[in-house]
């Protein structure tokens, strides 16, 4: 699987292996050590992959840092967040209590006009990651690098690799690949700069000899500017979220997330879960930790490999079922589902919920390039339009593997033949027509799930934000329409996760209460950089007037 550019730029790089912070969490790696920003909801790992903030914390007064990714050393000093006298015992948790529908910062805490000044504080604390780093000795900012490059490819996972392996046979220039993590081979032939993190990449200049600049973040914050012909977007896939009664409970997470935190380890940090998905990915979950799922959930119908692997496992079946709510408060301890249509609600014990129903493409690069993406109905997201090559509407950007579209058969021979698309053996091609998918299947579970949803039970739209589904519709009522105009309402996806876990879920619900199509309900626009990025990252680079002297 590719890798997506979104990290921490200060993070170790993540070896499956190795101890990290959440191996002395309380509760094991599903534990929570920290709290939300705003009503101070219990926190703890979601996609064990470095892109949402479900597990950060404070390392050595540096806020912020995702616990999943970071290596700790002997004399780190690691400390909670947003958390008031312990995560356990949380003073803000009246928050929680006090507004179940959401906190109207808006319209609201307007009146006294004498305790003005108060709500604004309480806001502002209420509206930020924790506490400012602790102040140390500046250190001066790495050297910043400018590189030129023919080919560019961000992603140095198989079809990467493989793209990176074929160019170096003969391309007329320098070819650069860039991961954020260190691990895998790196291609003969190729600069390689792991443990980079691509940031941004603006749509290209075209009275350019190399039109594409390429911004990126190294391991110690080092600023990179990449001057590229051609970029090829290799950031794989990852598993998106699905929206439900306290979803953001400790213990909801990913398939990323359940195979990332507990790689290399004898069981899972759960007794019996409950798998959400009925396709390759929920296989692939039963496959690694058969014996601790204790139930398989599908929005639609089962594939018949689940089914093979779920009965050698003597797993239960419960296909076109409701994901309604998660019980519990420290961590889930069970859920509320029930059966498509008129089926009547039922409860099933279980201590974590594994999303692995739906994988969406890391396509914020696409986004920025101003390239030409189209919705896809049957995963619910956005993919990037590519020819047969794997062009995009940009000439000269390109799409390989998880991250245009369905995972290929062969990455390998999908990598030689972008490779070879670029090096001219053959024409990019017409646009590829669009899979064949199902339009209605998770739509129409959308549709039912709306008019089953009790208020029991917070629904957390924006699990970054904390902002709740109730505060969506009345952003809808209030005459908000479109993505773009909820998310400067709510604040929702504006987050670290920059949308990638909530945005998707967004737009189809937008779609039930406008009564429209997810396309006209639009994006929101991807702005610089697509992670976290020290300002001084590229201080050191050349000015515009020394650049042309």
């Amino acid at each position: 699987m590719d890798t997506s550019p979104a990290a921490d730029p200060g993070a170790a790089p993540m070896d499956p292996a190795a101890p990290t912070i959440l191996d002395g969490w309380p509760g094991g790696p599903l534990g929570f050590r920290q709290r939300s920003i705003r009503y101070h909801r219990p926190r703890a790992p979601f996609c064990g992959r470095g892109d949402c903030t479900g597990c950060l914390v404070r390392v050595n007064g540096r806020p912020n840092v995702r616990a999943c990714q970071y290596r700790p050393g002997p004399n780190d000093r690691i400390e909670t967040e947003n958390a008031w006298p312990s995560p356990r015992f949380d003073l803000g948790r009246i928050f929680d209590l006090l507004f179940p529908r959401g906190i109207d910062t808006t319209r609201g805490l307007l009146r006294p006009s004498a305790a003005r000044p108060l709500y604004q504080r309480v806001v502002r604390r209420l509206a930020g990651y924790g506490r400012f780093p602790t102040p140390t000795v500046p250190s001066p900012p790495s050297a910043a690098r400018r590189l030129e490059a023919e080919v560019t490819i961000v992603g140095a996972g198989a079809c990467g690799r493989a793209v990176a392996a074929r160019l170096a046979l003969e391309s007329p220039g320098p070819t650069v690949i860039l991961d954020r993590t260190d691990t895998g081979p790196g291609p003969a032939g190729a600069l390689r700069l792991y443990r980079t993190t691509a940031a941004f990449l603006p749509p290209p200049s075209a009275t350019r000899e190399r039109p594409f600049t390429l911004w990126a973040v190294g391991p110690d914050g080092e600023g990179l500017r990449i001057d590229t012909r051609h970029v090829v977007v290799a950031t794989g896939g990852y598993d998106a979220n699905l929206l439900f009664g306290n979803g953001d409970r400790p213990g909801v997470l990913t398939a990323d997330g359940a195979l990332a935190l507990a790689a290399g380890a004898d069981r899972p940090p759960f007794r019996e879960a409950v798998v959400v998905g009925g396709g390759a990915r929920a296989a692939e979950v039963i496959d690694r930790w058969g014996e601790w799922i204790g139930a398989v959930v599908a929005p639609g119908s089962i594939e018949p490999e689940v089914v093979a692997r779920a009965a050698a496992h003597a797993i239960p079946l419960f296909p076109r079922t409701l994901l309604l709510r998660a019980r519990g408060f420290g961590r889930v301890t069970g859920v509320d589902l029930a059966g498509r249509g008129s089926g009547p609600t039922f409860h099933r014990r279980t201590d974590a919920v594994i999303l692995a129903l739906r994988r969406l493409p890391n396509a914020q690069l696409f986004f920025q390039a101003g390239a030409r993406l189209l919705w896809h109905p049957r995963p619910g997201g956005y993919f990037p339009r590519l020819t047969d090559g794997g062009e995009s509407s940009i000439p000269g950007l390109w799409g390989v593997g998880d991250v245009a579209g369905d995972p290929p058969e062969d990455p390998i021979a999908d990598g030689v033949r972008v490779a070879e698309a670029i090096l001219g053996h053959r024409p990019s091609g017409e646009a590829r027509p669009l899979p064949r998918w199902e339009p209605t299947e998770l739509e129409g579970y959308v549709v039912e799930l709306a008019a089953r949803r009790r208020s029991r039970g917070k629904w957390v739209a924006c699990a970054c934000e904390d902002v709740l589904l109730h505060e969506v519709e009345e952003a809808v009522r209030r005459g908000y329409h479109g993505i773009e105009a909820v998310k400067r309402y709510t604040g929702l996806g504006t987050g670290l996760c920059q949308g990638r876990y909530c945005l998707p879920d967004a737009l189809l619900w937008l779609s039930v209460l406008e009564h429209r199509p997810v396309p006209e309900i639009g994006y929101i626009t991807q702005r610089p950089p697509v992670v976290p990025t020290p300002l001084g990252a590229w201080a050191g680079l050349p000015e515009p007037e020394e650049e042309s002297s």
